[in-house]
């Protein structure tokens, strides 16, 4: 049984294969809520986690007053205000502020800490994120990058830091959706290589630049994102 955490990605997954496969087209209006939540078996609230995850990754728009529509062309969804979920707390420029403070800090605390284990996962998820690219499987691209974060999060010795990571966790992880439909190829073959030198430094035990290596690789998605922060 899923987890109340999987079962929107579950289901996002669903549409996402939906609109790929082309049983959901390009421009066309998907189901109302109440039918999708009814045919997934799911709650409104579920549901509409799932819509806004790929709204985030371009994949639908929701226009008021009409409905939610598949949009293959990610670009015109790209950097809108609509698509960024917390903008009555946080702009998404703080959002990356804060990441480069934060994970850069982390980074340098976990240098040499992690186990080879932690290593070899980190190196996992980012091949996971190259296939996936390949595949155009946007959600297990994110979630794959998700998990080559929180690894390094978990090997940080500073537990105040571990628990602040948790607390902004979702903000966070949202920018790491929100690049998504700017990003071309080129991009994301550099945001594998920058997750590399990461995963060279740490197993170095070089603190500095494990530090430095994070903070240039989250600037770079920034930039992404249309952003200079």
């Amino acid at each position: 049984m899923l987890t109340k955490t999987l079962l929107p990605q579950s289901v996002a997954r669903q549409l996402q294969s939906m609109i790929q496969s082309g049983q959901l087209k390009d421009g066309e209006k998907i189901p109302s809520q109440r039918d999708l939540s009814i045919q997934f078996g799911i709650s409104r609230a579920s549901l509409r986690e799932a819509l806004l995850t790929l709204e985030t990754l371009g994949l639908v728009k929701t226009e008021p007053g009409r409905g939610t529509f598949v949009t293959l062309n990610r670009q015109q969804n790209a950097g809108t205000a609509e698509t960024w979920r917390y903008a009555d707390s946080y702009s998404v420029f703080d959002a990356f502020q804060t990441r480069i403070m934060l994970e850069g800090e982390i980074a340098r605390l976990a240098a040499g800490r992690l186990t080879q284990y932690q290593l070899d996962l980190m190196e996992n998820a980012t091949a996971t994120m190259e296939t996936s690219w390949a595949e155009q499987d946007l959600i297990a691209n994110v979630e794959a990058d998700l998990q080559f974060h929180s690894t390094i999060v978990s090997a940080c010795s500073n537990a105040m830091l571990r628990n602040l990571y948790d607390v902004v966790r979702d903000t966070l992880t949202e920018t790491q959706r929100q690049p998504i439909p700017r990003t071309d190829p080129e991009r994301m073959k550099a945001s594998v290589g920058e997750h590399r030198k990461i995963i060279a430094a740490l197993r170095a035990g070089d603190a500095e630049a494990a530090g430095a290596a994070m903070q240039n690789h989250i600037r770079n998605t920034a930039q992404c994102a249309g952003l200079q922060p």
